[in-house]
């Protein structure tokens, strides 16, 4: 596989999962799924999964990235985690979290 077409499968699958997530979270919190259990369910461990497992894509996009594009590699990055935040956001606006 070439550089390119790795780094920009890297730098956009983070994006996704955190669009995933952010979205998965919306239908949990309006369709009250899952809302009578006293543990965490699998809408719960499905967004831990999403969350989590973006750190390697996110390393992989900087490894593979071309360095004499900074500006490219730094905007990629930003968006990343502008997504892996957006990504935490409902957690802390519907106070999702234990305890």
């Amino acid at each position: 596989m070439k550089r390119d077409v790795i780094n920009r499968l890297t730098g956009w699958t983070p994006v996704i999962m955190s669009a995933a997530a952010v979205s998965l979270t919306i239908v949990v919190v309006k369709s009250g799924w899952e809302r009578d259990l006293k543990d965490e369910g699998a809408a719960a461990h499905i967004w831990q999964r999403l969350v989590l497992l973006q750190a390697p894509w996110i390393l992989a996009f900087l490894m593979a990235a071309k360095w004499d594009r900074t500006r490219r590699v730094v905007g990629g990055f930003a968006l990343q985690l502008a997504g892996w935040a957006l990504a935490l956001a409902p957690v802390l606006i519907f106070h999702l979290q234990d305890g």
